[in-house]
């Protein structure tokens, strides 16, 4: 079946302005042109306007959307079992909020209680779920079970002293990043070396153990994934891609 840009829109639920912009960027071509100049999709097109709205709805940019999609080795297929684990890691980190939520709600009308030993454990648990959900498939994937099974045991071993100091030095590395790229320092220079030696304190607090290999393979990941770079870019752009730089110069640990 093939469609006009009006009933693709209507169909997709977006707008013709939105089809038409796909087309100018080389994102979303029609499959022809009509003798009256009117763009016309076929069903390869809808296929891949799916795809794009997947993108779209997991948070991924315009240009790295099309990048993927128009790369020749793209797998339509591989792609969509790729869409339904990240729908289902989002799912389960909803239902994770939700279980948080309830547990807050029961407490606060006085339903349950809790000591302050109890919510500290089960903030860990929540922080080792959430984790997981979100990033486990990739850190297991990167540094094996055994690796994050013990990162995973050696934090809920921290005290809340030990635990509340590793969140003030995860917040001082962000306040030294922002500084770093609003000042445009070099990042093998010397904020760069105090940057990299906080990351590998901090690093090293849930790490079984520390390697120069593993973590430039972390900053690595920083620049890779998109959900790292959000939450290092999310006060100031620039961040992950200095932290990643710095890492590598001061690990010494080249580009791959």
């Amino acid at each position: 079946m093939e469609y006009t840009v009006q009933k693709l829109a209507k169909l997709a639920g977006v707008s013709t302005r939105t089809l038409r912009y796909y087309d100018e960027i080389g994102l979303l071509k029609p499959a022809r042109i009509n003798s009256s100049g009117y763009r016309v999709y076929g069903e390869k097109e809808v296929g891949m306007l799916q795809q794009i709205m997947f993108y779209r709805e997991l948070g991924v940019d315009l240009g790295r959307i099309r990048d993927i999609v128009t790369s020749p080795s793209f797998d339509g297929s591989r792609a969509l079992r790729e869409h339904l684990e990240r729908l289902l890691e989002q799912r389960e980190r909803i239902n994770l909020l939700i279980k948080n939520v309830e547990k807050t709600i029961a407490m606060t009308e006085g339903r349950i209680t809790m000591s302050d030993k109890e919510k500290f454990e089960g903030f860990k648990r929540r922080m080792i779920e959430e984790n997981e959900a979100k990033y486990g498939k990739e850190i297991r994937g990167n540094y094996g079970e055994e690796t994050v099974d013990k990162s995973n045991a050696k934090l809920m071993g921290m005290s809340r002293e030990e635990f509340e100091a590793s969140n003030r030095l995860a917040e001082d590395i962000l306040r030294k990043l922002e500084e770093a790229v609003e000042t445009g320092a070099d990042p093998a220079g010397e904020l760069g070396r105090e940057i990299a030696d906080m990351h590998r304190r901090w690093v090293s607090g849930y790490w079984p153990e520390y390697s120069k290999e593993a973590h430039a393979g972390l900053a690595q990941m920083y620049v890779e994934d998109e959900r790292f770079t959000a939450y290092y870019d999310r006060r100031k752009t620039g961040c992950a891609m200095f932290l990643r730089d710095a890492i590598l110069a001061y690990t010494g640990v080249k580009k791959e």
